[in-house]
């Protein structure tokens, strides 16, 4: 057996295909016709972005808009004059395409590698796709035919790119094995909107099977054999079969409210990351929009976004939802996410330091044009601003004296709004946990992001492999920092919701239900799950549970208590 990252759920069986990479190694030779060997570099990238523009488009409506936007990032990408302009100017400078196109991209993968942002990182994987791509039409390397594989097919390799993913014919493909990427890559997006079991970060897997070697992919527990035993094969495809049954089961949850076996109503919404991703909440069944992130309006810009720019990209996610809540986020950016154009310090702790509200608050120019939008695009929908690492009662107020500000300003324009708009906290850091009671005075709704919660409380960098141990939420440091927010959320009867990964933890909701968690926000192919799994409890049942677990010393002892009580 080998162990990777669980990435997409499900059991897959099938037979191997490797996709080996191809040698794209080149002579760096100097050129003398150097207006020749920039028709030579525009035409591959003229044609590049005519592909994927046309792919992109096959994706959007075979898979899902996300996923669409994935592969037209990467065109935007290699179109920025901070990319193609340094290219074009070493070309210039007698370099041929081939080093040019290399050694800019190189330069930024090692740029984005490097920072802490795990969105950061993720570009530099979308660089390492885009020059491969590219390189190969400079080449004139054909890519590998993946649409081609027969069916009952394991994919093998060593990154499961969104060049490559495009080409999946989902029938064919039973399951995935890489040796890199984490459940946030475009690996793990792209197999998941499939519905492939993927095992992601596999060491050294592509060269220890062989072409049509037997796999059993359990994208669930992370776990891929190979060649395994009859015992193992017997038992994997029950599993298989049962699975099957379970999502079978899925379906009957949708278009039905959230109700617990009791029939106490809660809410499932969704997260998401761009206006286009509303759609996809919506196609899911979800409930609503917990977490809407505007980062995208700033990261994919060569300018910081006029305030018509982020009215539209609000308005249209509240349209997608027609009515249901969306909750935006206000930008969390500072100096841990590099955007050339705000010209952030570099700071030795940024997720310690100069981000989010902090440096919200003391830009407030730009500050009161994203909040300024919000609140125009409210008269679309029902939106609510959510405030990202507040830790004092102070920022809140600052943040809701600007709305209000807002609020007269276009009142005196004739400008529709919702006179109602809610601003609320995000509650992830120790701070706002220690102060809940007083921030729920100010406050209209809080919404937990264990991430950042679990990070901060424990004291650990979840990027950090020597302390990964440490980066659980089911720590009982974490565990009773949820439960003190909710309830100080309810003693001033405002709602509490969770916007982090926890939310749509099997082992976790029976806790959250018993804490008291109205609002549950998870990814969108996981609504009928979470749906699922709360209408199999009582709240006496999690009441239950929970003191029992609360009363437990370690992590270790409360997630095998929690397994040994689930109802999955």
């Amino acid at each position: 057996m080998y162990k990777g990252i669980a990435a997409s759920r499900g059991i897959g069986i099938g037979s191997i295909c490797r996709i080996v990479e191809q040698d794209l190694s080149f002579e760096a030779k100097l050129v003398s016709d150097t207006a020749a060997e920039k028709d030579r570099f525009q035409k591959a990238i003229d044609d590049f972005v005519e592909e994927t523009f046309a792919v992109a488009e096959d994706v959007r409506k075979n898979i899902g808009p996300q996923e669409a936007d994935i592969l037209m990032g990467h065109a935007v990408m290699i179109q920025d004059p901070a990319m193609s302009g340094e290219m074009l100017s070493m070309i210039d400078a007698g370099q041929c395409a081939e080093s040019a196109l290399t050694s800019v991209c190189d330069m930024f993968h090692g740029m984005f590698s490097a920072m802490d942002d795990e969105m950061m990182r993720q570009r530099a994987s979308d660089i390492a796709d885009v020059k491969v791509c590219i390189l190969k039409k400079l080449l004139g390397i054909q890519d590998v035919e993946i649409s081609n594989v027969a069916p009952g097919t394991v994919l093998v390799c060593k990154d499961l790119t969104p060049s490559m993913t495009s080409q999946i014919v989902k029938e064919n493909v039973t399951g995935i094995i890489t040796e890199t990427g984490g459940v946030t890559s475009h690996s793990a997006i792209l197999a998941r909107a499939l519905e492939i079991p993927a095992v992601l970060s596999v060491p050294g897997i592509v060269d220890l099977v062989e072409d049509k070697d037997t796999a059993i992919v359990d994208g669930t527990a992370g776990d891929a054999f190979i060649n395994p035993d009859g015992d193992v094969l017997a038992q994997y495809l029950i599993k298989r079969e049962e699975y099957i049954k379970k999502q079978a089961e899925l379906k009957k949850f949708i278009g039905k409210e959230t109700l617990t076996a009791d029939g106490d109503k809660l809410e499932i919404f969704c997260n998401i990351g761009t206006p286009k991703d509303a759609k996809k909440a919506m196609e899911c069944d979800g409930e609503g929009v917990g977490l809407f992130r505007t980062e995208f309006l700033f990261m994919d810009n060569t300018h910081l976004p006029t305030e018509e720019e982020q009215f539209e990209a609000y308005k249209e996610a509240l349209q997608t939802m027609e009515g249901k809540t969306v909750i935006i986020r206000t930008v969390d950016i500072g100096g841990d996410k590099d955007i050339p154009y705000m010209d952030f310090e570099k700071e030795d702790n940024p997720f310690l330091g100069f981000r989010a509200v902090r440096y919200c608050l003391a830009n407030t120019d730009m500050y009161k044009t994203q909040l300024r939008a919000i609140v125009r695009a409210s008269a679309f929908g029902t939106a609510k601003i959510m405030v990202p690492l507040v830790t004092n009662v102070e920022e809140v107020r600052q943040v809701k004296k600007l709305v209000e500000d807002i609020k007269n300003d276009l009142r005196k324009e004739g400008i529709a709004f919702d006179e109602g708009v809610e601003v609320g906290c995000m509650m992830e850091t120790a701070a706002s946990t220690m102060i809940a009671d007083l921030l729920a005075k100010e406050a209209d709704f809080f919404s937990i992001g264990t991430n950042d919660l679990t990070g901060y409380t424990m004291g650990v960098d979840r990027g950090n492999a020597k302390v990964a141990y440490l980066y659980s939420a089911f720590e009982p440091a974490v565990l009773r920092s949820i439960k003190r927010i909710i309830e100080c959320g309810k003693a001033e009867g405002i709602p509490a919701g969770m916007c982090g990964e926890a939310a749509a933890d099997p082992l976790m909701i029976p806790l959250l239900m018993s804490f008291g968690l109205d609002e549950y926000s998870v990814n969108p192919v996981l609504v009928l799950t979470a749906r699922c799994i709360i209408s199999k409890w009582t709240k006496a049942e999690a009441d239950a549970l929970a003191e029992k677990v609360l009363a437990m010393d370690t992590q270790e002892e409360i997630v095998a208590a929690l397994r040994a009580a689930a109802k999955e």
